[in-house]
C-alpha cells in the first residue's frame, strides 16, 4: 500500500467510494452523492489552501482517500484542522485507515497545526471512533441528534488531538502551506 498526494485521475474511485457511504451509511450527512465534479471542486479547495488530500494506492487502485480542511473560517481557529476519511467497505479493517489518518496528521503537523479534530456521524460509528482513538484522539463531546438521515435521527462524536506542541506554548505566525 502506497499513501500518496491524490491526482485527478483517483476521482473516478474517490467519487465511488464516498458515494457509497453516503447512500449506505451515516458517516456522511450528505444525502445525495456527489458527482466527480463536485468532489474535484472540493479537492481543488483543499489544496488551494494548501492542505494534504491523500489516497492509499493498493496496487494501483485507490482503496481510501483522506484530507485535512478547515475546522472553522474564523481567525482564532486558523491552528485547527478537520479530517475527513473514508475506505472503500471491501478493504475496511485492513490498514488503509491507519495508514492514511497517520500520514495526514504528520503532514499537517509539518505544516504548523496544533489541533485536529474528527466530527464523526453515528454514535455508533466504532470503525472511526476507534480508528481516531487509537491515533491519539480523545472523545471532546458528542452532539445528541444532530443530523436526520435514513429515518432517524443520528449524533456527531467529536473527536480531538493536539498536534506537534499542541497548546504547550504559543505558536509564531500562521501555519504554512504544503509544497
Amino acid at each position: 500500500m502506497v499513501i500518496r498526494d491524490a491526482e485527478p485521475e483517483d476521482f473516478e474511485r474517490i467519487t465511488e467510494i464516498y458515494g457509497h457511504h453516503v447512500l449506505h451509511g451515516l458517516a456522511s450527512f450528505e444525502e445525495r452523492a456527489p458527482e466527480i465534479a463536485e468532489l474535484t471542486s472540493r479537492w481543488q479547495h483543499v489544496r488551494e489552501r494548501g492542505l494534504p488530500y491523500l489516497v492509499a494506492d493498493v496496487d494501483g487502485r485507490v482503496e481510501g482517500f483522506a484530507y485535512a480542511g478547515a475546522y472553522r473560517t474564523r481567525p482564532a481557529y486558523r491552528f485547527t484542522v478537520e479530517d475527513t476519511i473514508y475506505i472503500a467497505p471491501e478493504v475496511v479493517g485492513k490498514g488503509a485507515g491507519s495508514a492514511l489518518l497517520s500520514e495526514l496528521i504528520k503532514r499537517v503537523t509539518a505544516l504548523g497545526y496544533r489541533q485536529m479534530v474528527a466530527v464523526i456521524g453515528d454514535s455508533a460509528n466504532v470503525a472511526s471512533i476507534g480508528l481516531h482513538a487509537r491515533l491519539g484522539f480523545r472523545v471532546a463531546g458528542t452532539l445528541q441528534s444532530a443530523g436526520f438521515k435514513m429515518g432517524r435521527w443520528v449524533d456527531s462524536v467529536i473527536m480531538q488531538r493536539g498536534l506537534g506542541d499542541g497548546d504547550s506554548d504559543t505558536p509564531d505566525g500562521n501555519p504554512t502551506r504544503e509544497k
